[in-house]
């Protein structure tokens, strides 16, 4: 049991659920590898770093295991699930299907303003995360971005599909990458895209959002491997 690692996790905002606003923290957590795969957590060693008694932290990592993200280690607290190289992959490559073409269609559409204006201040977190190494922070605010973003399709299950993809995901090369440039880089490509889609630049827009996931594919991995080529986000499953 790695109770340890906690240190790293933020404290709670104050938000009318405790439950929730744990289930948001954790989930976070687990998607940027800020809580390790295969290590069991204990409900009461979460319960003490956030202030709170067990009950709102076990309801919450139910929530999480119900979403596949931790599973529950009997009497001794929940452990975070493992996902494979193809796994990863595969939402990658589901994502992208997805993510990629919506972008293009919700450009040529055209974005209303205020909607525009609401995703500014999200962008701007996102940077500011990374470049504070806030990686729950950071997570945690991309997934309102592209979820926001993608609501303009008006499609609330396809809403919902990718954010159980995301939800599935592992960036386990976060903290690496802040060694280097490619962390903010793709940070900052979210204002880059919000410019692009305000501006009715649809080629542009989805150009960028298939570099974007090419970024996420680059850093789900501990060992940091490099970029896949573009076309593997196009049709192609990943080999």
């Amino acid at each position: 049991m790695d109770d340890g690692a906690t240190a790293r996790l933020p404290s709670l905002r104050g938000r009318s659920s405790l439950r929730e606003e744990i289930a948001e923290t954790l989930r976070g957590a687990v998607i940027s590898g800020e809580l390790k795969p295969g290590v069991v957590y204990s409900a009461p060693s979460l319960a003490e770093h956030f202030g709170v008694s067990a009950t709102p932290v076990r309801e919450a990592m139910l929530d999480l295991s119900k979403e596949g993200l931790v599973e529950i280690a009997r009497n001794k607290g929940f452990r975070v699930t493992h996902l494979s190289a193809a796994e990863l992959d595969d939402i990658t490559h589901l994502r992208a299907l997805i993510e990629i073409p919506v972008i293009r269609q919700i450009t040529e559409a055209g974005v209303a303003p205020e909607v525009i204006a609401r995703l500014r201040p999200l962008a701007a977190g996102i940077e500011e995360a990374a470049n504070r190494r806030d990686f729950i922070a950071h997570v945690t605010i991309d997934m309102e971005f592209h979820l926001t973003l993608l609501e303009q399709a008006g499609n609330s299950r396809l809403v919902e599909t990718v954010r159980s993809l995301r939800t599935s995901s592992r960036l386990y090369g976060l903290r690496t990458l802040t060694e280097g440039s490619a962390l903010f880089d793709s940070s900052a490509e979210h204002a880059e895209l919000l410019d692009l889609i305000e501006a009715g630049d649809a080629d542009g827009a989805e150009a960028l959002m298939r570099r974007h996931l090419g970024h996420v594919r680059g850093i789900w991995a501990e060992e940091n491997a490099p970029d896949p080529a573009p076309e593997e986000l196009t049709g192609e499953p990943p080999r």
